[in-house]
């Protein structure tokens, strides 16, 4: 068990601002925006690990450090102690983005989540007009 938490630290992290099409490259975006996801939560990135086959970890107690409010981190294993690889598809860091971006808005909870918005925000009334205070 000792062996196995001591390798953790060599597995890839990857934080869900990494993939966040919200996020600027400043705030830490590491793919492009057409490729991003919104809003991804280290629950969907850990999912999508367990659904491409490869060994992870979520640490929760861990910050990003340019945001320290975004909670959560996942580490990723790529290659076994011999070096081959875990899954054939992924050998680099940004690949593992590029599908884990590619699977985040297909998950369950988030295909969910998005039916009862998509209802609710066509049945309100929309104001249009110009608005506020008036120069003396």
């Amino acid at each position: 068990m000792d062996e196995e938490i001591f390798n953790i630290k060599k597995w890839v992290v990857l934080y869900p601002v990494y993939i966040n099409s919200k996020k600027t490259i400043a705030d830490g975006r590491r793919i492009s925006t057409s490729k991003a996801c919104e809003n991804p939560t280290c629950a969907e990135i850990s999912d999508c690990c367990s659904h491409l086959k490869l060994p992870f970890a979520i640490e929760i107690d861990k910050a990003y450090p340019r945001d320290f409010m975004q909670r959560g981190r996942v580490r990723v294993l790529l290659k076994k102690e011999d070096g081959t690889l875990h899954n054939s598809a992924i050998s680099s860091r940004k690949q593992l983005m590029l599908c884990v971006a590619e699977l985040v808005p297909r998950h369950p909870g988030r295909t969910k989540k998005q039916e009862p918005a998509a209802s609710t925000s066509g049945t309100g009334p929309s104001k249009s007009g110009k608005g506020g205070k008036k120069k003396r």
